[in-house]
This record gives structure tokens, C-alpha cells and sequence, in this order.
């Protein structure tokens, strides 16, 4: 069987490329021999079963992924238009990631980020002067090799960053999966709850998502990793936001140990982060009174 030919452009690479590159390699079957071209050769091109972020077409039929011609390539509901991940995405994300659930949590983490930039549209405003966050474009960059003449050493590099982010799929598909399961079983905990106003868990579960989606819950109680000590944490009503609902008092910040048993009467509390946003206690007990005490202040 020939191999498969996935064809992209060739010169410098971008996020864009790269991670539709790793998403069509991930929609072979395990052991497909598989080759990465990247040109910009027309004849070459129609050779490709993928074409990825050029050649002036875009037809899912037949495997032709470009947003460059004129007009683009469609533009989604938020605005946001469509660059090469997007649409290889649309087409295979539901077969690449198991679900329609899974793809869209993927779709609204990582390629809404990367087809915005691709497009030239700003996705954070900053809030420090020359400041901004350190990015998944970032670290793939950090890959580049500044001598652009070096055709071999940059093709070789794009081949290396195509399998850093079909890593980067994969984990984030396994942690969606994670994090949906651990949404159902947070939901079904929330609804038995006598007092929603705390929400006991019985293990470290992705709850604040869910919770946040629930107008009661003011902390969340849960076991640390590892067998370490029982957290209680205050619930964001916005799980992208650091403002909380309900913060621990004032002056059990940054206090542990002794101090913060006896700020707190509580006596195996254990620590108050600086922000009031989270306590720990050396066990489930110390945790939910801890808590409570907030609840009742």
C-alpha cells in the first residue's frame, strides 16, 4: 500500500498548520505509513490525500483544507473564522476524540485559540503593559530554527512540532474524557446533597465547571492527592475567573498550623492560602468545619 500523503506549505511554519497536520495523522489507523510533504509545487499538491493550509481549496470530500483563497472558508457563529485546524477538526474531531461531546470541549480549548490567531483576531486582552500569557504557539515556537535557508533543518523541525502536538491531542482528549466523567458523577453528588450550600467529594474530581453552573454551592470539599490532608475550596461562579463566591476570613490568611487552629477553632486545620480562596485540615472533619464556619459567619 502507498503511503499516505499529507501535503502542507512549506517555509515557516505556524500553530495552524501544525496541529492540523497531527490531527489528520491521527485519524490513520495505527500503523498507516504515512509521509509529510510540504511544498507549495501545484502538481505536487494534487497528489496529496491531505491538503492542509494551501493550494486555495477547501472541500472536506476530498480531503482539501485551505482558508486562504478569497472569501475564506466559512466563519462560525462567534465570529471567529475558520483557518486550517478548524476545519480539519470539523470534519474529524468527532472521529479523532470518540465523542461530539469531546471534540466541541476540544474545539472551544485549543482550536478557537489557534484558528483566531491564524486569522489575526486578539483572544486576551492584556492586563499588564507589555505582558501577556505564555501560549501552546509559544512553545512550539521555541522549536524554530532562526536560519531560514536551511530547508532540511526546517522541515525536519516541523515534523518534530507535528508530533508534540499530536501528544498535545491526545492528552487533551484523555483529560476532556476525564474531566466529562468526573462531571457527571460532581452532578450526581451535587443533586443527593442535603445542603448544597457545601459539597462533599469523596475524591479529587474536576468539579468546578459543574458547580460553577450551580447557583448554591458556596465551597467544595475534597481529599488532596496522594493521601495528603482534606481541602475545602470556595466555588467561582465563572470556572475562568479567580472571583469567588465566598472567601475564608480575613484573618485566617496565610496562617497554619497552631495559628490557624486557633484562628479558626478548628484544631487540625493545617493552612490558609494568603487569598482566602482555599483551607486544608488533616481530615474530612476539619475540612467541612472549616467550612461551615464561613457559611455561618
Amino acid at each position: 500500500m502507498d503511503k499516505v500523503k499529507i501535503i502542507t506549505h512549506s517555509g515557516s511554519f505556524h500553530t495552524d498548520d501544525v496541529f492540523a497536520v497531527a490531527t489528520a495523522i491521527l485519524t490513520l489507523p495505527e500503523g498507516t505509513d504515512f509521509e509529510i510533504i510540504r511544498t507549495r509545487d501545484k502538481d505536487v499538491i494534487k497528489t496529496g490525500d491531505f491538503v492542509i493550509d494551501v493550494g486555495g481549496e477547501y472541500e472536506s470530500i476530498r480531503n482539501r483544507y485551505d482558508h486562504h483563497q478569497p472569501g475564506g472558508a466559512g466563519v462560525r457563529e462567534n465570529g471567529i473564522p475558520y483557518a486550517s485546524f478548524g476545519l480539519v477538526w470539523k470534519e474529524y474531531g468527532e472521529m479523532v476524540s470518540g465523542s461530539a461531546e469531546i471534540a466541541k470541549a476540544i474545539e472551544n480549548k485549543l482550536v478557537l485559540y489557534v484558528d483566531a490567531i491564524d486569522n489575526g483576531i486578539t483572544f486576551e486582552t492584556p492586563n499588564f503593559e507589555g505582558l501577556r500569557a505564555y501560549t501552546v504557539s509559544d512553545y512550539l515556537y521555541s522549536y524554530w530554527n532562526d536560519d531560514s535557508t536551511n530547508v532540511q533543518a526546517i522541515d525536519e523541525t516541523f515534523e518534530k512540532v507535528v508530533m508534540t502536538a499530536k501528544d498535545i491531542l491526545r492528552r487533551e482528549i484523555d483529560r476532556a474524557k476525564r474531566i466529562t466523567e468526573d462531571g457527571k458523577i460532581v452532578e450526581e453528588i451535587y443533586n443527593k446533597a442535603e445542603d448544597k450550600r457545601i459539597i462533599v467529594l469523596d475524591k479529587h474530581y474536576a468539579w468546578g465547571r459543574v458547580l460553577a453552573e450551580k447557583p448554591e454551592p458556596l465551597m467544595v470539599v475534597y481529599p488532596d492527592t496522594n493521601g495528603g490532608p482534606w481541602r475545602a475550596k470556595c466555588v467561582r461562579s465563572d470556572p475562568n475567573s479567580f472571583v469567588c463566591r465566598q472567601l475564608f476570613p480575613e484573618d485566617w490568611a496565610g496562617k497554619t498550623g497552631e495559628e490557624l487552629a486557633k484562628a479558626s477553632g478548628v484544631e487540625d486545620a493545617l493552612f490558609c492560602h494568603n487569598h482566602r480562596f482555599t483551607v486544608s485540615a488533616k481530615t474530612k472533619e476539619g475540612a467541612i468545619a472549616l467550612a461551615k464556619l464561613v457559611l455561618n459567619s
